[in-house]
């Protein structure tokens, strides 16, 4: 089962760093990376950047419309208002199928600003304290959430690469 995590720093490269040690540590097979995409957030802009990287091994599980929908749910509907906001309502529904709810878009909507980054993961078979070694002294803050194995299969038939 895949577990979906979010990843957040507190300087917009903070999360690229870190995506460039879980390519490290998933060539020693410590962790499997089957999607990642990267918002860095630098201070004095009034959007974020965002950029879909796929897996770290092969054929990304994910598509860049997955990411795109994801991201413009999260961090573009305030800025577009009344009509397009209530279409993107519609989207969170479905989003929900996949275990992303309110409560998980509202959270990362407030903890990653301006001046910040987030690593969002689709990730599986880390092996945990590894992966915490590697990271201790990170700053990082990791809100998540764990997708159930109908839920992982249903996102990727959806939005499958």
């Amino acid at each position: 089962m895949a577990t979906l995590t979010v990843w957040k720093f507190d300087t917009a490269e903070g999360a690229q760093g870190a995506l460039n040690k879980l390519v490290d540590l998933s060539k020693q097979q410590l962790i499997q990376v089957q999607d990642a995409a990267v918002v860095s957030w630098p201070a004095g802009k009034k959007k974020p950047n965002t950029s879909n990287h796929g897996s770290l091994t092969g054929a990304g599980a994910l598509s860049g419309a997955f990411w795109g929908m994801l991201f413009g749910l999260i961090f573009f509907v305030p800025f577009f208002g009344m009509a397009i906001g209530a279409a993107m309502g519609a989207l969170s529904g479905k989003f929900a199928d996949y275990g992303i709810n309110d409560n998980f878009i509202k959270e990362v909507r407030a903890e990653v600003t301006e001046g910040t980054s987030a690593l969002f993961l689709l990730t599986s078979g880390a092996v945990q304290d590894r992966i915490a070694e590697a990271f201790k002294g990170v700053s990082v803050e990791l809100l998540h959430s764990n997708l159930s194995a109908e839920q992982e299969a249903q996102l990727k038939e959806d939005f499958g690469a």
